[in-house]
């Protein structure tokens, strides 16, 4: 048989202090809280040309079909991914990575590929980093992204269509240690993230911000 993948080791995350930080929590399963319109217009200002409207048209509708056919709250899963890719413009997320939330990031580097794991190579730096590249946002990356956090928000699936996006996301990458262990996007403080401690809050603040387009 093939051996699991070492867990994933922590992703530092440089965390300045958060100011007037929100008092609420979001859960990762239910309806919606934005509209797609909202996350398209927010990405339209700020995706700069890493991403052309029809493109972010398609990321969008992904994480709704997805989403939706799964009970998660795709808009707050999007808010998360603009968070972690600094709206779609960080190395990781442009083309032909097309990583949505830090899957498999660790911050590694090698001079040469290692033979475990998932490994891209960067030209700027001559060095292997460690991460997930997708070959395509639909449904690759997409259902990645969202198969992860329902992975985090069930320790066994609801549905055929959860255990289908779960089995498909941990493919890419493996959760052995936090299977079921987060029902709020808070809860992902520390684990998504290390230290985190304001991971969560920091997505909250985001999706209101979207909310207001």
């Amino acid at each position: 048989p093939t051996p699991e993948p070492t867990p994933e080791p922590p992703r530092l995350e440089p965390e300045p202090p958060l100011e007037n930080p929100p008092l609420y929590d979001a859960p990762l399963l239910g309806a919606p809280t934005g509209t797609p319109e909202q996350a398209a217009r927010w990405l339209y200002a700020l995706a700069g040309r890493t991403y052309d409207d029809a493109g972010i048209v398609t990321i969008v509708n992904a994480y709704v079909a997805h989403g939706d056919a799964v009970g998660l709250d795709w808009f707050l899963a999007l808010a998360q991914n603009f968070h972690e890719t600094d709206h779609l413009r960080s190395w990781w997320a442009q083309r032909p990575r097309r990583n949505p939330a830090g899957i498999g990031v660790t911050g590694a580097t090698s001079i040469v590929q290692p033979s475990y794991g998932a490994w891209v190579w960067k030209e700027e730096t001559q060095l292997w980093h460690e991460g997930v590249s997708f070959e395509r946002w639909e449904p690759d990356a997409v259902k990645a992204h969202l198969g992860r956090l329902l992975a985090y928000a069930l320790a066994e699936p609801q549905t055929a269509a959860q255990r289908e996006m779960i089995d498909y996301a941990l493919a890419f990458r493996s959760l052995s240690r936090h299977r079921g262990a987060a029902q709020t996007i808070t809860g992902l403080n520390g684990k998504w993230a290390v230290p985190g401690s304001t991971y969560g809050q920091r997505i909250i603040m985001l999706r209101d911000q979207m909310r207001q387009m």
